[in-house]
């Protein structure tokens, strides 16, 4: 029987979701919310940005790997 150690390597695809989540939010959030801002108007745009600032954050706490 084999026990996996704390130490063991993550799967490809979860490293692959810990180094696209940053990125995804900086690139996401300054291109979505102009363009709500100019297609609904700024409240809708406000909107926009505490969901998907909300939804980021929750995302980066999820994926994050913290040292032992």
């Amino acid at each position: 029987m084999v026990l996996k150690s704390p130490e063991s390597k993550a799967p490809a695809k979860l490293r692959f979701l810990v180094a696209i989540t940053p990125l995804a939010g900086a690139m996401l959030f300054p291109i979505v919310v102009p363009i709500v801002i100019n297609r609904f108007g700024i409240s809708s745009g406000v909107l926009t940005a505490l969901l998907l600032s909300g939804l980021w954050f929750i995302a980066m706490l999820k994926t994050s790997e913290m040292p032992h």
